[in-house]
């Protein structure tokens, strides 16, 4: 999984990026973009105003958000933004303008590290149980034929034991990987936020069968390892949520984004009719926004995703009011 989405002609590496392939929230919108702008000014106010203020975007694909945070941005704000891209992919050409690249985690963030859709393609190993308990699952990158492993280590075992349920025939997907890559994520933040953003389950509603599946061109196909599309997982946010809260030794808040969104002021209703007779093109900007706060919130897609909200070295109570209202 790591060589198909990271290693040389990768997917993640090569070709016209993520965007070509699916649709996130970064991707949808400037809604979802203006939605994390009014957070980052909720911490802003939290922080005391710092300059610079950090942004930092991990996965940050062709840095749409942080391009729709820069267009965004007041003039008192965006003159203290420092914006950076942590991405395994080439920098774009032409760049985006005033957005730092590199392809590691910086240190001493003070401000937002937001990961949207990021820790869903940090590699992961799949597991099946067997006579002898969770056994690892093989496959053939050129054909995607699996084929039954070794069982597994302790702590591997000790994770599925924790927060994976065993069933009879089943699989599972094992996010110690995850785990230590949100971990390391939060790590990076001296005083502020991280936020991840993906879809996910919780350990009661693990799916039995696991969840690895493929993209490619925009739709779902089989999960072949070979570098030619997207091969994901679901993430366990549960234990992700607490393997960050540990690393920040500070509680975490877990909710739909669906909710975030809407405590943060992004609303599908469409404008009242009576606007198209008075002002005929704001009625038509207003209905644009209604239509993609829509798609933002929908409980079966974009709206079911999972936002892990982390405050490090700050008062989380200022940050988390708003959604415990």
């Amino acid at each position: 999984m790591a060589e198909a989405l990271y290693g040389p002609g990768g997917f993640f590496v090569s070709g016209a990026g993520p965007a070509a392939h699916f649709r996130t929230s970064a991707h949808a919108s400037p809604v979802f973009g203006a939605a994390v702008l009014r957070l980052l000014d909720l911490l802003d106010a939290a922080l005391g105003r710092p300059d610079p203020l950090d942004v930092v975007d991990v996965g940050a694909g062709r840095a749409e958000l942080l391009g729709t945070l820069a267009r965004l941005a007041p003039p008192g704000l965006a003159r203290r933004l420092r914006l950076t891209a942590v991405e395994l992919a080439p920098r774009p050409d032409p760049p985006p303008p005033d957005v730092r690249w590199r392809d590691t985690l910086p240190s001493g963030v003070t401000g937002l590290l937001v990961a949207t859709e990021w820790l869903d393609n940090v590699p992961l190993d799949v597991a099946e149980v067997g006579p002898a308990g969770w056994h690892r699952v093989l496959v053939d990158p050129a054909t995607g034929t699996e084929s039954t492993g070794g069982v597994l280590g302790p702590a591997e075992a000790d994770w599925l034991a924790r927060w994976w349920p065993a069933v009879p025939g089943g699989r599972a997907e094992i996010g110690l990987s995850r785990d230590a890559a949100w971990a390391e994520a939060v790590a990076a933040v001296d005083r502020g936020l991280a936020l991840a953003v993906d879809y996910g389950h919780l350990t009661a509603e693990r799916p039995p069968e696991g969840t690895l599946t493929g993209y490619l061109a925009g739709r779902q196909v089989p999960p072949l390892p070979d570098g030619s599309r997207d091969v994901t997982a679901h993430v366990a946010v549960d234990s992700a949520a607490a393997a960050g809260s540990a690393a920040a030794g500070l509680p975490y808040t877990l909710l739909r984004q669906r909710d975030a969104l809407r405590a943060l002021g992004v609303d599908g209703r469409r404008p009242p009719l009576a606007l198209a007779g008075t002002d005929p093109a704001g009625y038509v900007r207003a209905l644009a926004t209604a239509s993609a706060a829509a798609e933002l919130t929908e409980p079966a897609g974009l709206g079911g995703h999972w936002w892990i909200l982390q405050p490090v070295g700050v008062d989380p109570a200022p940050l988390m009011a708003r959604w415990r209202a």
